[in-house]
């Protein structure tokens, strides 16, 4: 009589999370919740920072990136909001492309790789984690938060509109400078969009740095009988 198979181990992550309530409540929570204060404090940057309330209109903004024109052309000059001296401000910038303003231009293009990167972080969601996953829901809601919000900007206003900008002014010593920032170490102004990107994207990797790793060991073969065989 022949043993029955071995039962299937379990998968590490369980049953999907897309079948259970209580995750779908957590994970719509904070996408809402973080998409929410992405466009409310771009609101308040752009009605607040510069001497009078910053209306940008997706025409203009199309019309002066179609004629080769900076969008800073677009916004009232301004002096920034010291949050934080040397540490944090607050300024306007128009950005036309990815985050932290790399890959200029190219609207449609970022547009249709941000819902294509929406539906990959659904599917990581639906079918990558289980009910209990708490931290890789919260990181992938963060991460589609901030797709959202910046796909927001540009459906919108045609760019997305920045105003954080850490360490503003601080060099790098002994003169050493880098193709991608030069001289200054964080020259980049973004939003909370961006902020919520990185978090999340780093919580996902603390999630899979979490997780048990598969074992590559083989069951030991069973020892020979008195037949040899």
């Amino acid at each position: 009589m022949n043993p029955s198979p071995p039962a299937a181990s379990p998968s590490p992550h369980g049953t999907g999370a897309g079948r259970s309530r209580s995750a779908w409540i957590w994970f719509v929570v904070i996408l809402i919740g973080a998409t929410t204060v992405d466009l409310v404090s771009k609101d308040l940057a752009f009605a607040r920072i510069a001497p009078a309330p910053v209306q940008i209109e997706r025409a203009e903004v199309i019309e002066a990136q179609k004629a080769g024109r900076p969008l800073g052309t677009l916004l009232p000059r301004h002096d920034p909001v010291v949050v934080v001296p040397r540490t944090l401000e607050f300024t306007l910038v128009l950005n036309k492309g990815a985050v932290f303003g790399l890959g200029a231009g190219g609207r449609w293009f970022f547009v249709a790789a941000t819902v294509a990167a929406i539906g990959f972080g659904m599917w990581m969601f639906l079918r990558w984690t289980g009910p209990r996953d708490h931290l890789a829901h919260a990181a992938i809601a963060l991460v589609l938060a901030g797709g959202l919000g910046n796909l927001y900007d540009r459906i919108v206003f045609a760019c997305v509109r920045d105003f954080l900008h850490p360490l503003p002014g601080l060099t790098y010593p002994f003169g050493i400078s880098t193709p991608w920032s030069g001289r200054e170490v964080w020259p980049y102004v973004s939003n909370i969009a961006d902020l919520f990107l990185l978090i999340g994207v780093a919580g996902i990797m603390l999630f899979l740095l979490q997780q048990p790793q598969p074992s590559d060991d083989l069951p030991d073969a069973p020892p020979p009988n008195d037949l040899g065989v």
